[in-house]
């Protein structure tokens, strides 16, 4: 049940703030107040498409908030969910819209529209201005009669979905199969030889991986011994022109010099030991250089295969397990194309299996939807004699089709006849408009009770009647209101009589600023709402007596409702 709407900076609302109660609540007020934008912001808090300009002028971002008191099989299907819900078991879906983005919520939890949806559909029924031309479409009569019959067919439209996708995928299977002994045989060749390519490279898992781990240290080792080489050539005594060889020769030329001076000798030993380091310093180098792990033959190898295998990945995949997985499925391939005339009688065999089961889950469907037509055809008869069709005769036509969907292989209609003698037709050849809103109304009360829908919210389904016709709708949501929260918003005296919450929607004024508000009216202001709208305006004695009365009789009505 909706117990709170919260709607700020959405077009001509700046804020509003409402708790609901359940029972039948009807939402009035003058035409343009703002009354089917209420509506509008439950469709966008439900995920619906919105367009930018709905934020109010000079505001940021618009926001609209729903509160729900849900049933404990509804609040453990949302807790399966992974959305978190409190033990009161209460959810408040959130959706909040700027410029560049929208974010919708669920007890504080971003949610894609998908999951909203899916939540949404068990929690309300919406019922806009113009819902009710679905009925000239026969697709929706088949909609709904499945929605009637959902406990007996759900399971076996799912299995027949099923079904159906695999058919289609055998099918265009064997269509890509149908090719000449030309076209076979360059297929084979090809497939053949990618088959080879992979084969002969005789792939390890993870080989690439360790190879290319030991060729950087390799690689590595050998740019170090290069380094080192040309480091000991500089320094070594091999070298003529090595520092070595330089040293050995300023060490002759000192040894040459005959004198006694301190300096001379202290020359000497730093030259000798210059000399020792460079020596020590080339016989370390040596010993490194010797101890690297470096075979430059074994580094080609690698070389050459770690190429091999980038040169598959490029051509087959990524990595050594996708190589090995397009191995195997052109090689399945290779094998149905060497086994053609074998595979494809297999896959017609396996096409006239699944079609068989298809027919025969069709057949069980379509049996269940006679019987459920049975029972709902009786329904919306007693519910359309409830709304004024005084002598009303509606049946569903269920006939097979010659091709079979998803759905089955039968064609819905609903057929209607309103006058006495005269045969059904279809639906959408002879009722009128405000005929249309009153079927809709009669198949929207029966399917909430089979789907236990917590609340319904209808938008002018009054449009098109008047006089008794419209005491019968207003008695008709009434008695819909017994079991489910109404939410209906309305331009008929009689609906809005039968309210047991009356809610006001106007439009006015604020700081040069044209705002839309609701406000909840006492049993005084519900009256003058009815004067209002019952007549032009003008508050009479007598106009306030006939607004009592129409409260007193629909108090009364009520009184006997089960």
């Amino acid at each position: 049940m909706l117990i709170n709407l919260h709607v700020k900076n959405l077009a001509l609302i700046k804020e509003v703030d409402v708790d609901f109660s359940n029972g039948l609540i009807v939402l009035t007020g003058e035409t343009g107040a703002g009354k089917s934008l209420l509506l509008g912001s439950v469709n966008i808090a439900l995920g619906n498409k919105v367009s930018k300009d709905i934020i109010r002028n000079g505001e940021d971002f618009a926001l609209v908030e729903l509160t729900f008191s849900t049933k404990k099989e509804q609040a453990d299907f949302i807790r399966n969910m992974d959305i978190f819900v409190d033990d009161d078991n209460i959810i408040t879906v959130s959706r909040k819209i700027t410029e560049s983005r929208s974010v919708s919520k669920i007890n504080g939890e971003t949610v894609n529209v998908k999951t909203l949806k899916t939540i949404m559909e068990m929690l309300i029924d919406i019922h806009g201005q113009h819902d009710h031309q679905s009925l000239l479409y026969p697709a929706k009569h088949l909609e709904i009669l499945d929605k009637f019959a959902k406990d007996k067919i759900e399971d076996k439209l799912a299995h027949l979905k099923e079904l159906n996708n695999n058919y289609k995928k055998l099918k265009q299977k064997l269509d890509e199969y149908s090719m000449d002994e030309a076209q076979r045989a360059r297929e084979i060749e090809f497939a053949k030889f990618e088959v080879d390519e992979i084969e002969q490279a005789d792939l390890k898992g993870n080989e690439d991986v360790d190879l290319e781990t030991t060729y950087k240290k390799m690689a590595g080792a050998k740019d170090v011994a290069v380094e080192l080489s040309s480091i000991y050539q500089l320094i070594s005594c091999e070298n003529e022109n090595g520092v070595g060889s330089q040293i050995n020769r300023a060490i002759s030329l000192i040894n040459s010099v005959k004198s006694d001076d301190e300096k001379i000798t202290q020359f000497k030993e730093c030259l000798y030991d210059i000399d020792s380091m460079c020596k020590d310093l080339d016989c370390d180098i040596v010993d490194y250089t010797e101890s690297l792990e470096f075979d430059s033959n074994y580094i080609n190898e690698i070389e050459n295969r770690l190429n091999t295998i980038n040169h598959l990945k490029i051509k087959y995949g990524n990595s050594i397990e996708k190589i090995l997985e397009y191995q195997n499925e052109k090689q399945n391939y290779l094998d149905e194309l060497i086994n053609y005339e074998e595979e494809i009688n297999n896959i017609k065999s396996e096409i006239d299996s699944i079609y068989l089961d298809m027919e025969n889950i069709s057949l069980d469907i379509s049996e269940e939807r006679k019987k459920a037509a049975l029972v709902l055809q009786e329904q919306v008869t007693k519910s359309l004699i409830d709304l004024n069709f005084m002598a009303v005769n509606f049946e569903i036509s269920i006939e097979r089709s010659n091709t079979i969907t998803d759905n089955g292989f039968d064609n819905v209609n609903f057929m209607i006849s309103t006058n006495p003698g005269e045969p059904v037709r279809p639906l959408n050849k002879v009722a009128s408009g405000g005929e249309l809103s009153r079927i809709m109304l009669a198949i929207k009360s029966i399917l909430a009770s089979e789907d236990e829908i917590d609340t319904l919210i209808f938008d002018e389904i009054d449009t098109g009647i008047s006089g008794k016709t419209a005491t019968m709708v207003a008695e008709k949501m009434a008695n819909i209101s017994r079991h489910h929260q109404v939410i209906c918003i309305s331009h008929l005296s009689q609906i809005a009589a039968m309210a047991d919450n009356h809610y006001l929607i106007e439009k006015k004024l604020e700081n040069n600023s044209t705002i839309t508000n609701i406000k909840k009216l006492s049993g005084d202001e519900s009256i003058e709402e009815l004067v209002r709208i019952n007549g032009d305006g003008t508050v009479s004695e007598a106009a306030i007596s006939h607004a009592k009365e129409m409260k007193e009789m629909a108090e009364r009505t009520k009184s006997y409702l089960i």
